[in-house]
């Protein structure tokens, strides 16, 4: 039998482990058994067949089959990089919800920024919950909701959380979630001085010339990593929320590749092989086209290295849990 001395000192790491935040416990039902989930529906609230993965009529249905999606900005949209440096359409989270999930269900957004899809959600009366890392951008975000709250939306709630993705389940329930959509932090395409290339002579001078427009220097910010590092580490967020999802509920992951030191680096393919690889089913691959969205560009490798404006076109790649 092991002395007093050797049980005193399992007693005191046992109550150690024990007092630690649940985040660093080592598995994830300490996890989640440690700290108590959302209050927020997920059922549905329409009074569409339970077969069908929408409220779309059928002729609403075909317009959203191509596989080439335009968005085009409102003015409610935050175009403003000071505020945020790179905020995708409320238009583009607005389509996804319509297509993948009932008014009334839950959707996630794990890397929020400033509250784009929560305010898409609101708009559709879905509930969602959107998280982010940078304090700041969740603080604009509930700005946002709440010059909205006097308007009731079917009695839906959008809930922005500071924390980091990887905490999610700590959040929800398993078997809740209808639909992830996100754009998430662009591998290194902001890490670096802004040089405007993009833009045309005396336009290239603007008041974000030479700028690091980088999110944070958080380590745990995606948009701090190469391209295969960052869609591992987007895989590990993405292992811990399929759990999360109802039945072929769908998650909609919009990135662009990288073009960096004269190389081009496929990050949409390294995020398909990386989600793959922990439980998800690729279903669509859509092209956002950014053509209407670009204006006065520069001139890229004349006259001697044809390279293509990754600009003009984005990814939203569209998995499901199986």
């Amino acid at each position: 039998m092991p002395g007093l001395k050797e049980r005193n000192k399992t007693k005191l790491k046992k109550r150690e482990v024990n007092e630690l935040p649940a985040v660093w416990q080592k598995s994830s039902t300490e996890i989640i058994s440690t700290h108590k989930k959302l209050d927020i529906n997920f059922e549905k609230t329409c009074s569409c067949p339970d077969s069908h993965i929408n409220c779309l009529t059928a002729k609403e249905w075909v317009q959203h089959q191509v596989a080439v999606w335009e968005f085009y900005y409102e003015k409610r949209d935050i175009r403003d990089k000071s505020i945020h440096p790179a905020v995708f359409p409320i238009a583009l989270p607005k389509k996804c919800i319509e297509l993948f999930t009932h008014k009334g269900e839950l959707v996630l957004d794990p890397f929020v920024g400033i509250g784009t899809t929560l305010i898409a959600a609101r708009d559709l009366e879905r509930n969602a919950v959107g998280f982010d890392l940078n304090k700041k951008y969740v603080d604009f975000t509930k700005k946002r909701l709440d010059e909205l709250a006097e308007f009731n939306y079917g009695g839906t709630k959008q809930i922005a959380i500071h924390d980091d993705a990887i905490n999610i389940p700590k959040y929800l329930k398993e078997n809740t979630v209808a639909l992830t959509v996100t754009s998430p932090p662009y591998a290194t395409v902001l890490n670096r001085n802004r040089l405007n290339k993009s833009m045309r002579g005396d336009l290239r001078n603007n008041k974000h010339y030479l700028e690091n427009l980088q999110y944070s220097n958080n380590p745990r910010d995606l948009g701090t990593m190469k391209p295969k590092e960052f869609a591992t580490a987007l895989a590990e967020i993405y292992k811990g929320i399929l759990p999360l999802l109802k039945p072929k509920a769908h998650c909609i992951i919009n990135v662009n590749d990288l073009w960096e030191n004269n190389q081009r680096y496929p990050t949409h393919s390294y995020v398909i092989d990386a989600l793959q690889k922990v439980g998800y089913e690729l279903r669509n691959i859509i092209i956002w086209d950014k053509r209407n969205l670009v204006n006065k560009v520069g001139i890229f490798g004349w006259p001697s290295n044809y390279i293509t404006l990754t600009i003009t076109f984005e990814y939203i790649l569209d998995f499901w849990k199986p």
